[in-house]
């Protein structure tokens, strides 16, 4: 991986760490990795890293579908038809994942998959 793309994936990955809607699992992943960097570990923990954030990505119907149930009401509240009605704006406008600061993450983390993972 050029350094580029590895300052731009660390840059990611803290914002990530950082974000209020960012789950356990993900910030344990992204840790590991970003302590991996420079060791022999790095290309094993690469790999785990993007298997875990693919998992943890949610596509926007997804959200549509939770944000609409019970569930989703629970989780959100009084918001729950709010979180629904900007899903439903953004994937009218193309979106393919939730724009929470976690996801949005995530999702720009994936788009250099192919060279992290070189």
């Amino acid at each position: 991986m050029d350094k580029e793309t590895l300052n731009f994936t660390i840059e990611k990955t803290h914002e990530l760490m950082d974000a209020f809607s960012c789950c356990s699992e993900a910030k344990a992943a992204a840790q590991a990795w970003l302590d991996a960097i420079g060791t022999d570990a790095q290309a094993e923990e690469t790999v785990k890293y993007i298997s875990e954030i693919e998992e943890d990505i949610m596509p926007i119907d997804t959200l549509i579908s939770f944000a609409d149930s019970d569930a989703g009401a629970q989780v959100f509240g009084d918001h729950a038809a709010d979180v629904a009605a900007h899903a439903r704006e953004i994937k009218a406008a193309g979106a393919k994942y939730c724009d929470c600061p976690a996801c949005k993450a995530i999702e720009e983390i994936l788009e250099k998959k192919e060279l992290l993972l070189q």
